[in-house]
């Protein structure tokens, strides 16, 4: 039997195949494109998703040495809340909206001045934020009418690859939670959120839980995927929740962080924790939450840099050029906000921001102060759950970046917690597998997932180098809040 996880990510898709035992068989990917024509805008080609699909899947088949009928399911996760319209043929009508956008500044403002923010926080589980879609339907509504007046759905980028898969529309809870349009206590759509959002029910299909089966692999997918006509697709999971899962989060006080494109840090609890400066997401286990952190930029950041300022240059030879330096980046403080930043801040109109560049610092200095600034938006999460009386009993470390040593490290030092790295971590695709053999029997219990992790090694945080961040990171603070006024009349003059 073999399970295939399609994962729909920032910089690319992935896909992969396990069996039920345990064993990775292959895991193939393809890239796509994080597209900003204008500030703070993120968006992707959706149809580029797509065409990823069809082509990493028959490649992961080939590597895995292993045909379509012993395909048993399929699981897909991918960015939340990434926003896609489709017309009334199934078409996808622009480029897709991505979770850390930040257009809809007076839109969110509106949102506000419309609505109770405490009962909104309650009803929903989040903030009103860059990352909701309500505000983002709305900008549309008035700035691009022509393409609302052609859409008749929204979805989220997983959704959209099951609805492609089968034919079948649905939603996947996380996307539904996320998207700040859902009552968590009634578990259904809102209703007033709709109206200010200028859209109707008929938009949305019916929340799903990850493992329900939405639908089977229609013969048009079949013809241009290589998967077998009739196997049966799950609804799947959000990225971040699935790559938690798959890391072994699963117990109160477990912790993740993952240095991706985006930053993500998760804490695993057993009843929800609402908080304005956090997101909370449903766990893939029933009767598990997550409170998630995300940051609006990362490792985007990373990619940046070095396509900007030394595209010569690998990312080896710049963590060794980092790594000779000392904690501190010798006075240098970089505020990660590249797209406005989400969590803690909410703030959409935040940028990026150097301070204490001196004609002594090179490139190296700069490239470790990212690092570093990233790291101190880590820790500013661990401070938030700290006040809420939650604290790490395990960190775990994963994602693109664990594979730099030195941002690893880094990262370590910043948040003073032992960091464990799981070998070969696939991420979000093997919670997608996972959770589509949850769907079809393949597995009786959720806590099957650790056949498939192995923890090649613990990070320990240098506590002398950490005692020095915890002073950096004051000052990280303090700049941001010494220019939080500011920014608005950047972007203003800016546009």
């Amino acid at each position: 039997m073999v399970l295939l996880g399609i994962d729909i990510g920032t910089t690319a898709t992935k896909v992969i195949a396990i069996d039920a035992e345990g064993r990775l068989l292959a895991e193939t990917e393809r890239p796509s494109a994080l597209r900003s024509p204008q500030p703070g805008w993120a968006e992707e080609d959706a149809e580029e998703w797509w065409t990823n699909v069809c082509a990493a899947v028959p490649a992961c088949l080939r590597s895995a040495q292993v045909n379509a009928e012993e395909v048993a399911a399929v699981g897909v996760s991918g960015m939340t809340p990434a926003l896609v319209l489709l017309d009334a043929q199934g078409r996808v009508v622009r480029p897709s909206i991505q979770q850390n956008d930040a257009r809809a500044v007076k839109e969110i403002e509106e949102f506000r001045s419309r609505t109770e923010e405490k009962d909104i926080l309650q009803r929903t589980g989040s903030a009103i934020t860059q990352q909701s879609i309500g505000p983002k339907l709305l900008w549309l509504r008035r700035h691009e009418p022509e393409t609302m007046a052609q859409a008749v759905r929204v979805m989220g980028s997983y959704d959209f690859i099951a609805h492609r898969l089968t034919g079948a529309f649905s939603i996947e809870r996380n996307w539904a939670l996320e998207s700040g349009l859902f009552d968590l206590h009634t578990e259904d759509w809102d209703d007033e959120l709709l109206a200010l959002s200028t859209i109707s029910r008929t938009w949305l299909a019916a929340p799903r839980w990850p493992a329900e089966i939405v639908g089977e692999v229609t013969k048009d997918a079949a013809d241009d995927t290589g998967l077998k006509a009739g196997t049966p697709v799950v609804a799947g999971s959000a990225d971040h929740v699935a790559s938690a899962f798959s890391a072994g989060l699963k117990a109160g006080g477990d912790l993740l962080v993952k240095l991706g494109g985006a930053g993500d840090i998760l804490y695993c609890v057993s009843e929800p924790i609402i908080d304005a400066r956090l997101f909370l997401d449903y766990h893939v286990i029933p009767g598990l939450y997550l409170v998630n952190g995300c940051m609006a930029a990362s490792g985007s950041i990373i990619k940046w840099f070095r396509n900007a300022f030394a595209p010569e240059t690998d990312y080896a030879a710049l963590d060794a050029e980092a790594a000779a330096l000392p904690p501190g980046a010798e006075g240098l403080v970089l505020l990660p906000y590249f797209l406005g930043e989400k969590t803690p801040l909410h703030d959409p109109l935040a940028r990026g921001t150097v301070v204490g560049l001196t004609l002594s610092h090179t490139r190296a200095h700069l490239f470790r102060a990212i690092l570093e600034g990233i790291g101190y938006g880590f820790y500013h999460h661990l401070e938030v759950l700290a006040e809420r009386g939650l604290r790490a009993t395990r960190a775990r470390v994963t994602n693109g970046g664990a594979r730099s040593m030195l941002w690893k490290q880094i990262t370590a030092d910043v948040l003073g917690l032992p960091l464990e790295q799981i070998a070969r971590h696939p991420g979000s695709s093997l919670g997608a597998a996972f959770v589509a053999g949850m769907g079809v029997g393949a597995f009786r219990r959720w806590e099957e997932i650790e056949r498939y992790i192995q923890i090649e090694g613990v990070v320990e945080p240098n506590l002398t180098n950490h005692a020095r961040y915890r002073e950096f990171f004051h000052l990280y603070r303090a700049i941001y809040e010494a220019l939080k006024d500011v920014y608005p009349r950047l972007a203003g003059l800016a546009s």
